[in-house]
């Protein structure tokens, strides 16, 4: 029966609240509501860019813990971009030790004009809603209590602007000193609409960077400049299969384009439902490219334009679960004109918990590369090196950084205090020392 009801709980409408007596972990409680909050479940909340602070002084009727192993509800919050420009977040309760059985998952939609204190408080309401039924079978549940908050109306969903979503950015830098300056100014502007239908992403961006050197008899001006037009169409074909096409025209004096044009069609399997995708996605994705290139300058195959033909396929399985979060992908692509001109991608990142407190956190990618086509003729002069102005002949590619983290001594979080920032150093984060001289 209490099964029953915690899954009927997980399922109230939004607007239901639960309400507890203002009673905060620094005020002297009743000895009744020390023994209830003792027996309340513990809560460990698994979640990137999520106030946690905010949370543990809203809802106070759970403990909170660092440790999964400590805990007696995972609450496991992922989240992904909407058509919107919000965001989705997916609530999963996951029960732990005499809660095994009882798990929920509860999702909440944030949109782009809302504050971080807005969402921060709808993520809130969701929380409580979701830990409401393990509270109820501790005796803290003889002081919750759900209300309504408002008559709600039945309402349907009328959208002016059709689900089109436009957004504008630009960003201009300046730096430098006696010797040296450095400027660069670049802008975006994109349009989207996302359904559960389809998706229709299209997107512009420009970028100029110049640095200036005057020191002694040396004077010297280098620039870069890039723009690109990138377009995205997707078509939903149930829950596995998606098909769709990009569309990309760019220029880049690093890569020695003066204009590239390239449409490729695209079909895409996700081995799970796409309705899992904020827990775990295997997509496998396939696209044909047809592809025409002319060059700012001759390029080391002796060509000034080209038009080519191109396959890739990417496998990428991702996954947020318990024990951490990981995703894998490899890529591969080649021309058809000679087998040759190939590329091999494998990224990954993990992290992972390995035991109480330690977690190892690991992102790496490597790249073998056989596909330069549009290198250009001639060798580079040491400023174009130093300041990376061109693309320079490779054979590979990587990056790898692994890190781990370790934390031990009192598991309970619950009380939330800010004083001084909650760091060394102050304001400034000069730490001790910094600036006048320390301690």
């Amino acid at each position: 029966m209490k099964k029953h009801a915690a899954i009927i709980l997980g399922a109230l409408p939004l607007f239901f609240l639960i309400s507890v007596p203002c009673a905060r972990p620094q005020e002297t409680a009743s000895p009744s509501l020390d023994e209830m909050k003792k027996a309340a479940p513990k809560v460990f909340l698994d979640g990137a860019r999520i106030d946690m602070d905010y949370i543990r002084t809203e809802i106070t009727f759970v403990n909170y813990v660092r440790d999964r192993k400590e805990a007696d509800v995972h609450v496991l919050i992922t989240q992904q971009r909407t058509g919107g420009g919000g965001r989705e977040y997916t609530l999963a309760f996951i029960g732990l030790n005499t809660y095994e059985e009882l798990r929920n998952e509860l999702k909440f939609y944030s949109n782009r004009t809302e504050t971080e204190d807005e969402i921060r408080k709808g993520l809130v309401q969701i929380l409580k809603l979701g830990l409401a039924p393990y509270a109820a079978r501790t005796p803290i549940s003889k002081i919750l209590s759900l209300s309504t908050n408002g008559k709600v109306r039945p309402t349907s969903v009328v959208d002016k602007w059709n689900f089109w979503v436009f957004s504008f950015s630009a960003r201009g830098r300046l730096n430098g000193e006696q010797s040296r300056k450095y400027d660069s100014v670049n802008g975006n502007v994109s349009i989207n609409r996302v359904t559960p239908e389809s998706r229709i992403r299209m997107g512009f961006s420009a970028s100029l960077d110049e640095s200036k050197f005057d020191y002694e008899d040396y004077q010297e001006t280098s620039s870069a400049k890039s723009s690109a037009f990138d377009g995205l169409f997707v078509q939903s074909l149930g829950e596995h299969w998606s098909a769709g096409a990009f569309v990309n025209v760019n220029h880049s004096t690093y890569s020695n384009i003066n204009i590239g044009f390239t449409i490729a069609p695209a079909i895409e399997y996700n081995f799970f439902p796409y309705s899992l995708s904020t827990r775990r996605q295997l997509r496998v994705l396939y696209r044909l490219g047809f592809i025409y290139a002319k060059y700012l300058e001759e390029t080391v195959y002796g060509k000034m334009s080209e038009k080519l033909l191109n396959e890739i396929l990417t496998i990428t399985l991702s996954m947020s679960e318990p024990w951490g979060n990981a995703e894998v992908s490899v890529e591969g692509s080649n021309y058809f004109k000679n087998f040759a001109y190939n590329k091999l991608r494998v990224s990954a990142n993990l992290s992972l918990r390995i035991w109480k407190g330690l977690a190892l956190t690991m992102d790496g990618r490597y790249s073998a590369v056989h596909d330069q086509l549009a290198l250009r003729k001639g060798e580079a002069t040491l400023e174009e090196l130093l300041l990376r102005r061109t693309e320079l002949a490779t054979e590979f590619s990587y990056s790898l950084s692994v890190g781990f983290s370790y934390t031990f001594g009192s598991v309970y979080s619950n009380v939330v205090n800010p004083r001084f920032g909650g760091g060394f150093g102050g304001p400034g984060g000069g730490g001790f020392g910094g600036g006048g001289g320390g301690f």
